[in-house]
């Protein structure tokens, strides 16, 4: 059992408390949260001294490439992207993570304690993603759920990779569109197969991975995780989605400044960013960091990503950081990176606040969140300690 007492607990959902206790069971799960003297402390708990530091839930980036795409290895380590073929719905982000890449270090050393992994943006369907915790014995030990959406892309990467390097369709936004459909009403034929033969198992179809895959999105078990970048694509992606009546994620939501009132009016989550690469490519003409702060000020539910290596993990502080200056509230750039992104990983039963019931992912700063000075002290995940700055030094 770990307590951890003293410092400034920013709660999320229940306020802040000034000098604050957490008790953390041997389950891994949050069992008190106060005031110091309001809350009992167990005899035997191992006592974590906070006094004079700032403590948060751990921060969630739901889009990233952590594990497909490793560090400082090259080609070897690049599992984003199946492009022998422009459809496969059936592959599955985990089967290609390996848990060793040293992202996951990086992220819960700077205080990211759960991952969305997803594949990449080569494919109009690319496949299934998994939420992850950055700590565990392998990387199945990791998995928090999975699946946790459908990737699906639009513009300039499928057009590239299709049209341009491999001389077949998709080459245009039209084909993009018309194959997702295309795919969407063989699921759809799929699934009234699968209930009107429900009963007579020797006239059901053959089962089909790619199928299946699709049968999750439109009984909506599962959202699409649609990359969109420009307002046309993300009004495309929209407009499927209704059509076909399966909920949806915007991520990369580049222009979605420019249509804020379609998102808010939808209840569509955005995942905006990385905010900190170059500008180099058209889509990302009109890119600017004043996104986030227009979102939510629209009532958009907002989360920070930092489409993890195209901006290294441990910089997503530091976007939320620059998101905030131009204009994003400091309480909406908190629920950011906990509890929106939570919710928009299925998971905001278990992650993103600190409240009795929930997973003790915490993390305790030396400074008050996302001003530059601040710095991970410690990273608890399942209520233990896995990163001590101290004893990195070592």
């Amino acid at each position: 059992m770990l307590v951890i007492r003293g410092g400034k607990v920013y709660t999320v959902t229940r306020g802040v408390i000034e000098e604050g206790v957490i008790v953390v069971g041997d389950d891994g799960k949050i069992k008190a949260v106060g005031k110091a003297g309001e809350v009992e402390i167990p005899k035997g708990a191992d006592i974590l001294d906070a006094k004079g530091m700032h403590i948060m839930p751990g921060m969630i980036d739901p889009h990233t490439h952590i594990g497909v795409h490793e560090l400082a290895i090259g080609w070897e380590g690049r599992d984003t992207n199946e492009t022998t073929e422009p459809v496969t719905p059936h592959l599955r982000a985990i089967d290609g993570i390996k848990s060793d890449d040293e992202g996951f270090y990086e992220a819960l050393s700077h205080g990211v304690t759960t991952v969305g992994v997803l594949p990449g943006s080569a494919n109009p369907i690319g496949g299934l993603g998994v939420a992850m915790k950055t700590y565990g014995k392998h990387k199945l030990d990791m998995v928090v759920k999975e699946p946790i959406g459908l990737k699906i892309a639009f513009g300039e990467n499928p057009k590239r990779t299709h049209g341009l390097e491999n001389k077949r369709s998709p080459a245009t936004r039209m084909a993009i569109a018309g194959l997702i459909r295309e795919w969407l009403t063989k699921a759809q034929n799929y699934m009234r197969k699968k209930d009107l033969f429900k009963d007579q198992p020797e006239k059901l179809p053959d089962k089909d991975l790619r199928l299946e895959a699709l049968e999750l999105l439109l009984r909506r078990k599962i959202p699409a995780r649609a990359h969109a970048h420009l307002a046309d694509d993300i009004l495309t992606a929209i407009s499927i989605a209704e059509e076909f009546g399966f909920d949806i994620v915007l991520d990369h939501s580049t222009e979605s400044h420019r249509i804020p009132e379609v998102l808010a009016s939808r209840n569509i989550p955005a995942v905006v960013g990385p905010l900190l690469t170059a500008k180099y490519k058209v889509e990302l003409r009109n890119r600017t960091t004043e996104t986030p702060g227009i979102l939510a000020k629209h009532g958009v539910k907002v989360a920070i990503t930092t489409d993890h290596p195209v901006v290294p993990i441990k910089l997503l502080p530091i976007q939320v950081a620059i998101a905030i200056r131009d204009g994003l509230s400091f309480e909406d750039a908190l629920k950011a990176v906990t509890i929106n992104a939570a919710d928009i990983l299925g998971l905001a039963d278990r992650l993103g606040s600190i409240e009795p019931g929930k997973d003790g992912d915490i993390i305790v700063l030396n400074a008050p969140p996302f001003q530059v000075e601040a710095r991970v002290v410690y990273t608890i995940i399942n209520g233990k300690i896995v990163y001590s700055a101290e004893e990195a030094k070592k």
